[in-house]
């Protein structure tokens, strides 16, 4: 039996539900999807739809059959969930991958903490980050298929000719690939295919969510408009990842990648905007929001210049994750000083 705990008055209510808000960021999310439809056709509507709908059912089977309670689908966070995990899959997953994806998410990250409100790590990259330990090989270079007119990295002078016709590394992962090589950091950037202006209007291979920069920062400005989001914690992570591969560049532009395609390569704008900002997993208060953001962009950093995987956004999101716990002890003072009375 449920038990409903009601703290004492006053209480302040809101127009805002759970369904508004979630309403809200799937609208966000819209221009990315979008654009990843323009670009691979019915493989990006295949990877959303199963997504999507593996989500939704996943939810609806656990929550009835497990834990005979009431559905929790009509509030969209499961929708959310799975538009956000074929965001960060490559557009060529197979069915199977994506439905294993939707069940780490919602039966693992998700349901096993009980439910929306109450898990500390954002599902969506608890799926891939197991997807990425556990199918190393479909989750990186030969996954990402290249859209058209883009370039097949590691063969840099071969232009796609199809939609489904050739593979590549990711930009971040053609860098790493190359500087173990010992080509300098100048001739890297030289190839075709790596210029801010591909980087910014989606013309490079990858997840479905890293296609385009522009439609992610439409999507992170309609949240702010609609005021879903703050933006310190987003603004913190880029900032920080300015200044810390800025800094890095500076020391050895022959061997660190410079700061502005670090902000728009890989998963980061995505991680910032969407991931990083739920609700649940992130800070209550902006001094806390600041540290949560500064601590995300220093180990994504750290692990795309001296780890082992090309991209880190998502482990570091997790790892600040589990910090959110003690980060919430920087509360307001009037809250501080009641919790310090009770």
């Amino acid at each position: 039996m449920n038990t409903l705990i009601v703290s004492p008055s006053p209480h302040v209510h809101g127009k805002e539900s759970t369904r508004k808000i979630m309403g809200d960021v799937i609208i966000a999310l819209l221009p990315a999807v979008l654009v990843s439809i323009w670009f691979f056709g019915l493989s990006a509507i295949h990877l959303v739809c199963v997504s999507v709908l593996s989500c939704v059912v996943f939810e609806y089977l656990i929550q009835k059959l497990l834990l005979k309670g009431r559905s929790t689908v009509g509030d969209l966070s499961a929708v959310v969930t799975g538009v956000l995990l074929a965001l960060n899959l490559p557009v060529c997953s197979p069915w199977w991958l994506i439905v294993i994806g939707a069940f780490v998410a919602i039966g693992v990250a998700k349901m096993t903490f009980g439910g929306l409100g109450q898990n500390l790590f954002n599902p969506a990259l608890v799926a891939r980050v197991v997807l990425l330990v556990s199918f190393p090989v479909l989750m990186t270079s030969t996954a990402f298929h290249a859209p058209e007119t883009g370039y097949l990295f590691g063969n840099s002078d071969v232009a796609a000719t199809a939609l489904d016709a050739t593979s590549g590394a990711t930009p971040l992962g053609f860098v790493k690939e190359q500087l173990a090589k010992g080509v300098p950091m100048q001739e890297i950037m030289a190839t075709p295919g790596l210029s801010y202006t591909q980087l910014l209007f989606a013309r490079l291979g990858g997840s479905a969510g890293e296609l385009s920069a522009i439609a992610l920062i439409i999507g992170f400005i309609y949240l702010l408009c609609r005021r879903v989001i703050k933006p310190w914690i987003s603004l913190s992570i880029l900032l920080t990842v300015f200044v810390f591969a800025g800094i890095l560049w500076l020391a050895n532009p022959a061997k660190f990648t410079d700061p502005v395609f670090n902000l728009l390569s890989g998963g980061l704008l995505l991680g910032a905007f969407f991931m990083a900002t739920d609700y649940v997993t992130s800070p209550m208060t902006a001094k806390g929001q600041v540290i949560f953001g500064i601590g995300i962009g220093i180990i994504t950093i750290l692990i795309r210049e001296f780890g082992a995987y090309p991209e880190g956004v998502s482990f570091a999101i997790l790892i600040m994750n589990a910090t959110v716990p003690l980060l919430n002890r920087f509360q307001p003072k009037r809250f501080a000083v009641e919790a310090q009375k009770k």
